[in-house]
Protein backbone atom coordinates (compact mmCIF):
# COMPACT_ATOMS: atom_id res chain seq x y z
CA UNK A 1 0.00 0.00 0.00
CA UNK A 2 1.20 3.32 -0.84
CA UNK A 3 1.92 5.97 1.75
CA UNK A 4 0.58 9.17 1.14
CA UNK A 5 1.58 12.46 2.43
CA UNK A 6 -0.53 15.55 3.75
CA UNK A 7 -0.08 17.24 0.08
CA UNK A 8 -0.98 13.89 -1.84
CA UNK A 9 -4.16 13.21 -0.06
CA UNK A 10 -4.94 16.93 -0.58
CA UNK A 11 -4.29 17.09 -4.27
CA UNK A 12 -6.28 14.14 -4.57
CA UNK A 13 -9.57 15.62 -2.53
CA UNK A 14 -9.19 18.73 -5.03
CA UNK A 15 -9.49 16.46 -7.80
CA UNK A 16 -11.88 14.07 -6.33
CA UNK A 17 -13.65 17.57 -5.93
CA UNK A 18 -13.33 18.49 -9.49
CA UNK A 19 -11.54 15.96 -11.74
CA UNK A 20 -10.91 18.73 -14.34
CA UNK A 21 -9.46 21.89 -11.90
CA UNK A 22 -5.91 22.76 -13.22
CA UNK A 23 -2.71 21.92 -12.23
CA UNK A 24 -2.64 26.06 -11.12
CA UNK A 25 -5.60 25.63 -8.95
CA UNK A 26 -4.60 22.82 -7.08
CA UNK A 27 -1.40 24.04 -6.66
CA UNK A 28 -2.37 27.49 -5.27
CA UNK A 29 -4.65 25.17 -2.89
CA UNK A 30 -2.51 23.23 -1.38
CA UNK A 31 1.16 25.21 -1.64
CA UNK A 32 2.98 23.62 -4.33
CA UNK A 33 3.99 25.44 -7.85
CA UNK A 34 1.85 23.93 -11.11
CA UNK A 35 4.60 21.84 -12.35
CA UNK A 36 5.39 19.98 -8.76
CA UNK A 37 1.37 19.19 -8.71
CA UNK A 38 1.72 18.15 -12.36
CA UNK A 39 4.92 15.40 -11.52
CA UNK A 40 2.63 14.42 -8.00
CA UNK A 41 -0.33 14.34 -9.95
CA UNK A 42 1.34 11.33 -12.58
CA UNK A 43 2.93 9.66 -9.96
CA UNK A 44 0.00 8.92 -8.64
CA UNK A 45 -1.61 8.32 -11.42
CA UNK A 46 1.55 6.03 -12.49
CA UNK A 47 2.06 4.39 -9.45
CA UNK A 48 -2.21 2.93 -9.47
CA UNK A 49 -3.17 5.19 -6.49
CA UNK A 50 -5.61 7.18 -8.91
CA UNK A 51 -7.21 7.40 -12.15
CA UNK A 52 -9.19 10.16 -13.49
CA UNK A 53 -12.10 9.54 -15.81
CA UNK A 54 -15.64 10.83 -16.47
CA UNK A 55 -18.23 8.81 -14.62
CA UNK A 56 -21.55 8.19 -15.99
CA UNK A 57 -25.10 6.40 -15.16
CA UNK A 58 -25.28 3.67 -17.34
CA UNK A 59 -28.75 3.93 -17.09
CA UNK A 60 -28.54 6.93 -18.88
CA UNK A 61 -25.40 5.77 -21.42
CA UNK A 62 -27.09 2.88 -23.54
CA UNK A 63 -27.11 0.67 -20.71
CA UNK A 64 -30.36 0.60 -18.89
CA UNK A 65 -30.09 -2.55 -17.26
CA UNK A 66 -27.75 -3.08 -14.67
CA UNK A 67 -26.64 -5.57 -11.74
CA UNK A 68 -24.86 -6.36 -9.20
CA UNK A 69 -24.12 -10.44 -9.45
CA UNK A 70 -23.58 -12.35 -6.49
CA UNK A 71 -21.07 -15.60 -7.41
CA UNK A 72 -20.13 -18.40 -4.74
CA UNK A 73 -17.13 -20.38 -6.46
CA UNK A 74 -16.12 -23.88 -5.45
CA UNK A 75 -11.91 -23.85 -5.19
CA UNK A 76 -9.93 -21.47 -6.73
CA UNK A 77 -11.63 -18.05 -6.44
CA UNK A 78 -8.76 -16.32 -7.71
CA UNK A 79 -9.31 -18.05 -11.11
CA UNK A 80 -13.13 -17.35 -11.39
CA UNK A 81 -12.10 -13.60 -10.44
CA UNK A 82 -9.95 -13.90 -13.49
CA UNK A 83 -12.55 -14.95 -15.92
CA UNK A 84 -15.27 -12.81 -14.52
CA UNK A 85 -12.80 -9.61 -14.93
CA UNK A 86 -11.75 -10.65 -18.68
CA UNK A 87 -15.93 -9.77 -19.57
CA UNK A 88 -16.26 -6.00 -21.07
CA UNK A 89 -19.80 -6.13 -19.25
CA UNK A 90 -18.60 -6.15 -15.87
CA UNK A 91 -17.32 -3.23 -14.36
CA UNK A 92 -16.24 -3.31 -11.13
CA UNK A 93 -15.17 -6.97 -9.12
CA UNK A 94 -14.26 -7.18 -5.75
CA UNK A 95 -13.10 -10.79 -4.09
CA UNK A 96 -14.99 -10.53 -0.87
CA UNK A 97 -15.73 -12.46 2.56
CA UNK A 98 -19.42 -13.15 3.20
CA UNK A 99 -22.60 -14.16 1.77
CA UNK A 100 -20.45 -14.63 -1.91
CA UNK A 101 -16.96 -15.18 -2.85
CA UNK A 102 -17.28 -12.24 -5.29
CA UNK A 103 -19.61 -9.19 -6.55
CA UNK A 104 -19.19 -8.01 -10.23
CA UNK A 105 -21.14 -5.40 -11.39
CA UNK A 106 -22.23 -5.97 -14.70
CA UNK A 107 -23.87 -3.31 -17.29
CA UNK A 108 -26.39 -4.63 -20.34
CA UNK A 109 -28.38 -3.16 -22.82
CA UNK A 110 -31.31 -5.12 -22.25
CA UNK A 111 -32.57 -8.10 -20.14
CA UNK A 112 -31.93 -10.74 -22.62
CA UNK A 113 -28.17 -9.50 -22.98
CA UNK A 114 -28.19 -9.33 -18.65
CA UNK A 115 -29.44 -13.10 -18.76
CA UNK A 116 -26.57 -14.00 -21.30
CA UNK A 117 -24.13 -12.55 -19.17
CA UNK A 118 -25.18 -14.46 -15.99
CA UNK A 119 -26.43 -17.30 -17.57
CA UNK A 120 -24.10 -18.44 -20.17
CA UNK A 121 -20.83 -16.47 -19.31
CA UNK A 122 -20.44 -15.85 -15.61
CA UNK A 123 -22.16 -19.48 -14.41
CA UNK A 124 -20.17 -20.76 -17.39
CA UNK A 125 -16.84 -20.19 -16.11
CA UNK A 126 -15.52 -23.49 -14.41
CA UNK A 127 -15.84 -22.89 -10.89
CA UNK A 128 -19.01 -21.51 -10.08
CA UNK A 129 -21.19 -22.82 -7.79
CA UNK A 130 -24.02 -20.47 -7.63
CA UNK A 131 -24.86 -17.15 -8.63
CA UNK A 132 -27.45 -14.31 -7.08
CA UNK A 133 -28.46 -11.25 -9.48
CA UNK A 134 -29.66 -8.20 -8.13
CA UNK A 135 -30.95 -6.13 -10.49
CA UNK A 136 -30.52 -2.24 -9.93
CA UNK A 137 -34.17 -0.12 -10.63
CA UNK A 138 -33.27 3.32 -10.37
CA UNK A 139 -29.20 5.09 -9.19
CA UNK A 140 -29.69 7.05 -5.84
CA UNK A 141 -26.11 7.74 -5.18
CA UNK A 142 -22.87 7.56 -6.87
CA UNK A 143 -19.93 9.50 -5.80
CA UNK A 144 -16.10 9.59 -5.61
CA UNK A 145 -15.70 12.37 -3.29
CA UNK A 146 -14.87 10.38 0.29
CA UNK A 147 -11.25 12.14 0.63
CA UNK A 148 -8.51 10.48 2.00
CA UNK A 149 -7.62 9.44 5.41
Amino acid sequence: MARLDDVSKAIISQLQQDGRRSYGSIGKAVGLSEAAVRQRVQRLIDTGVMQIVAVTDPLQVGFPRAAMVGINVDGDVESVADAVQAMPEVDYLVICAGGFDLMAEVVAEDDDHLLEIVNRRIRGCPGVRSTETFVYLKLRKQIYSWGTR
